[in-house]
């Protein structure tokens, strides 16, 4: 009798491999995965709101939905490191859409309802024009908002197919829109999780049922080559004193290496101040004392003087503190407290007396201090005991503006006739041209309270 067992066992490894799941089984030759088979949502699931998906013409359609949140349909495989492409288009200004990538979910968050949150690629048709830049949905917010590269604002087009790239590799996430670069993001939050495409929640119940599209979504898992960045865009780097090889090449330095105080001193003798001054665990920090300005350990500056620059510094107060970077500093002037210069204010808004001072608001939190306010939204301000992200940009033709948290808070010209007004109606009227010298040093003001610095970093600008 002949032997049937090596049939029966091809059979059924047959049978068996065919009944397997193979995350693969759309993949081309050059390696991409279709994530859509453009027939139905197999391998996708809805979490959060209750707006509806469905397969139209082979794309994927969102359909909005009044009075429900934020809806994401989620691949239900995670991915680690991955290339993400897909084409998205939105309809309406009411229909804010986005991508979510290595997305989280947490079944108990919003007492049981289910809580999406984690990187989400934005998809944004209003004038604010913010889509490809990076939010961290339900949990820190902006991470790259588009005041950082204001280049890229003109990318996403309405009504029109756009064609998204996401990169996350490793601890970087890289995005493009049409083809311009966009958002550069070094965070290691999460290094999973899914895939998501997100129809917003709508208050209207005329904007229900706005659709948005997604088409052509597929992604890399392996073999992936990161694409780098040809322009100079700046980089959102939540780590520890580091710089990518982008900034590098771009002429970006530390001004603070996070191990010792090489590059900067007192601002009243040649050495780093012996006392008060605490460097630990790659951040600068300045005790508290007794609120004084410049009285107690001294303020510090940098050895270097800079005259066209980009600074970028993250800094964290405590409840009621009050400090500053001050720039253009050129210790010429004679004072009895903090040393002159135009000065990026640093404030506990709620509890600080300061803040109430000064006029309509010139000295809080981002404000050229005692000149002009910052016009600044309380959901970009991070309150004591949180890293805020702080940023000074002077062009060589003296135009200079402030950042918080990546969004541009004011603007102005050092030596135009507005600046001079506004310096004759201020506590600096008393000293001639006051912060218009050409060059000077950078200072961290010791204003006896407790305040910590990170990611000082500078780019001089030509």
């Amino acid at each position: 009798m002949r032997n049937k067992f090596p049939l029966i066992i091809l059979v059924g490894a047959i049978i068996g491999y065919s009944c397997q799941p193979n995350e693969n089984k759309t993949a081309s030759k050059d390696g991409w995965t279709n994530l859509s088979n453009g027939e139905d949502l197999e391998g996708w699931k809805s979490l959060g709101g209750e707006a509806e998906f469905k397969i139209e013409n082979g794309e994927i359609v969102g359909y909005a939905k009044a009075n429900t949140p934020n809806t994401f349909l989620v691949t239900e495989q995670e991915y680690g490191d991955f290339i993400l492409e897909l084409d998205l288009k939105i309809e309406d200004l009411a229909s804010n859409s986005g991508v979510m990538a290595r997305g989280q979910y947490d079944s108990a968050g919003k007492d049981g309802k289910g809580l999406v949150f984690g990187y989400q690629i934005e998809a944004d048709p209003t004038d604010r024009a913010w889509s490809g830049g990076l939010y961290d949905e339900a949990r820190r917010g902006w991470l790259y908002p588009l005041d950082l590269n204001p280049a890229a604002k003109s990318a996403f087009k309405m009504n029109e197919w756009n064609t998204y790239r996401i990169e996350a590799i490793g601890n970087e996430i890289k995005t493009w829109v049409n083809g311009q670069e966009v958002a550069y993001v070094v965070d290691d939050m999460d290094a999973k999780g899914f895939i998501g495409l997100q129809v917003h929640s709508i208050n209207k119940p005329e904007d229900e049922g706005n659709k948005t599209y997604f088409r052509n979504v597929r992604v890399q898992t392996e073999n992936l080559s990161p694409t780098p960045f040809k322009g100079d865009v700046f980089v959102v780097n939540t780590g520890m004193n580091q710089l990518t090889e982008l900034e590098k090449s771009k002429g970006w330095k530390l001004l603070f290496n996070g191990q010792d105080s090489e590059g900067w001193r007192s601002a009243n003798n040649e050495t780093f101040p012996e006392k008060g001054w605490h460097i630990k665990d790659g951040i600068m920090m300045v005790e508290s004392a007794d609120g004084g300005e410049s009285s107690n350990f001294g303020d510090i500056i940098t050895v270097d003087k800079y005259s066209a620059f980009d600074l970028a510094f993250d800094f964290k107060f405590t409840e009621g503190a009050n400090s500053g970077v001050k720039y253009f500093v050129t210790l010429s002037e004679q004072t009895s407290g903090s040393a002159i210069g135009l000065e990026y204010q640093i404030l506990d808004d709620e509890k600080h007396p300061d803040a109430k001072m000064g006029i309509e608001g010139n000295r809080t939190l981002a404000s050229l201090y005692d000149l002009i306010k910052a016009d600044k939204q309380p959901r970009f301000v991070k309150g004591p005991g949180e890293w805020n992200k702080g940023r000074v940009v002077v062009y060589p033709d003296n135009k200079v503006e402030h950042y918080l948290n990546g969004v541009k808070v004011l603007e102005y010209v050092r030596g135009s006739e507005e600046f001079k007004k506004l310096v004759a109606g201020s506590k600096y009227k008393i000293w001639e041209n006051f912060g218009e010298a050409p060059a000077g040093h950078i200072l961290i003001q010791d204003h006896g309270n407790e305040v910590h610095f990170k990611n000082i970093k500078i780019k001089e600008l030509k």
